[in-house]
């Protein structure tokens, strides 16, 4: 969204395809922790769109690292790495 507005694009007629960020991943609503990292790793993003046939948002790993339950040894809300 940030790039869409600095190149002075208009944000609701511009395809992501078009700003040449590359491939796009996309999960869906339903998906849970588990799958959007597994998304995340087979594709090496850390970033992915919410897509159900339109664009409903984006989930970042920090947002992931989140909704992860606490396991031993890991603070919480602490990043992947902690």
């Amino acid at each position: 969204m940030i790039n869409v507005i600095a190149q002075g694009k208009d944000p609701k007629s511009c395809w992501a395809g078009k700003l040449g960020g590359g491939e796009v991943v996309t999960i869906s609503a339903d998906d849970d922790a588990r799958e959007i990292l597994h998304t995340m790793g087979s594709h090496k993003v850390r970033c992915l769109v919410m897509d159900a046939h339109r664009l409903v948002g984006k989930v970042a790993l920090a947002d992931v690292a989140k909704a992860l339950p606490e396991t031993p040894g890991r603070r919480p809300n602490a990043g992947p790495d902690h």
